[in-house]
Order: structure tokens, then sequence, then C-alpha cells
């Protein structure tokens, strides 16, 4: 099983205070980026992949999809993400995502939105996704980007260069942030391209965020996401089988 860092209750204690976690997808940065990369979702079966506090579910039943699913391993997540969506027409299951089981040809989005980091086993993931999804079906996930994930303590220099150590080689990381010992796994991009590519998808779309001067102005500390960029932006199509 993966860890379950988000029902330590000290780190979801911190994790609830941040902007995204308290104002949804508007307090995410990358998400008007993230969501030009996304189709119509008006009839569609959607899935969220460590759907969190929900808000993209919450996104998804506005816009009209047809059936809205999130999956989190966390239960606190869960619970959390029930109480904001009252009433409205979400699922949502406790799992891990590195033992998923979900079928085929049963989704016509599947969106994952800063978890597929957590993942040990993106090649099983990625190819339970295609299953899951019928031809033509949409995959948009963003991850942490390689180069912000590299580093268990990602550090700058005093003039401001950021420091990379063994960018190639891939595998767990153990960091501190919010509470100590929060594992997540680096890969590089074209390790996950082939991954996409040989699991029956093609890519559509990829973008390495960075902030504008606009959100630069508002909120200048984003200046250091322009020395490394810290979220990876991905959307793929299911080729047909």
């Amino acid at each position: 099983m993966a860890q379950n860092i988000y029902d330590n209750s000290a780190f979801f204690e911190g994790y609830s205070q941040f902007p995204r976690s308290r104002e949804g997808l508007t307090g995410a940065p990358e998400w008007p980026a993230l969501r030009a990369m996304l189709p119509s979702l008006a009839g569609k079966r959607v899935l969220d992949l460590g759907c969190g506090f929900g808000a993209f579910c919450r996104f998804a039943v506005g816009e009209g999809a047809a059936e809205v699913l999130g999956i989190d391993l966390s239960e606190k997540m869960l619970a959390e993400a029930a109480t904001r969506g009252p009433g409205l027409p979400i699922r949502y299951e406790r799992g891990d995502l590195e033992h998923l089981d979900l079928g085929g040809e049963q989704f016509d989005v599947v969106f994952s939105s800063l978890a597929v980091h957590y993942v040990a086993d993106f090649d099983r993931l990625v190819r339970t996704i295609r299953r899951a999804l019928v031809s033509d079906g949409a995959f948009v996930f963003s991850t942490e980007h390689p180069l912000y994930a590299v580093r268990a303590e990602p550090e700058f220099d005093g003039d401001g260069a950021f420091r990379l150590k063994d960018y190639l080689v891939e595998g767990e990381r153990t960091s501190d942030w919010v509470v100590n010992g929060v594992i997540k796994h680096h890969r590089v991009i074209s390790t996950m391209i082939r991954t996409l590519l040989s699991s029956g998808f093609s890519l559509t779309d990829i973008e390495e965020w960075g902030p504008s001067d606009a959100l630069i102005a508002a909120q200048p500390d984003y200046i250091e996401h322009r020395v490394r960029p810290m979220f990876l932006l991905v959307a793929a199509r299911a080729e047909p089988k």
C-alpha cells in the first residue's frame, strides 16, 4: 500500500491550510493551464484519482458530467470532500492508486492532480487507466515536476540558483514537507512519456508550468518557480485498442 500520509493528523491539519485546500481549484495557480487541457465534460463519465477534498469532482458536476467518481486513499480527505458537496451526484471511494482495479472502458475522462508522484509503480497505474478508458478517452494529470521532485529537500543557493543532484537516478525520495518522512517517487519526463506511449496513449499536450508576470506581481514568492518549474501538466488520449 502507498503511504497514507494524508490521514496523519498533523499532516492533514497542515495541508488543510494551503490555499488550494481552503479555496479549491481557484487556489491552485496551475489550474487555468490544466483546465485548458481538459475536453468537454458534458455527458461524460469522469474519474478523479487522488481526489482529495473533491474540488475537481464538484467542478465536473458543474460542467455537466453524467457520472463522477472520486478515489482517494485518505479517509480524512474523503470525509471532508463529502461535507463540501452535500447532495451532489458524486461517488467517493477509498482506494490505493498502487493497486487499483478499475475494470474496462468505464470512463471517458480520467483526471489526477498532484497524486501520481506518490505512486511507485507508474507503469501499472497508467495501464490500469488505459483499460478503464474508452477509445479516444482523455487522461489529464499534473505531478510535481521532476526538477522539483528529484531532491528530497529542494534548496536554493544564496544567488538564487537551484541545486540539482542525481536527476537521472529515479526512485523513492523521502522529504520533510509539512511533517517528516513524506515518501514520493521521482521519475524523469521521458520515463513518463514513454510509459504513456507504450501503454496505448498518444500525447496531446504537455506544459512545464511557470507563473505569469501577473501572478508574480500578486505573489512575489512565486518567482522561484521561474528558476525551476514546480509542476508538470500532461494530457493524453487513449488510442483505439
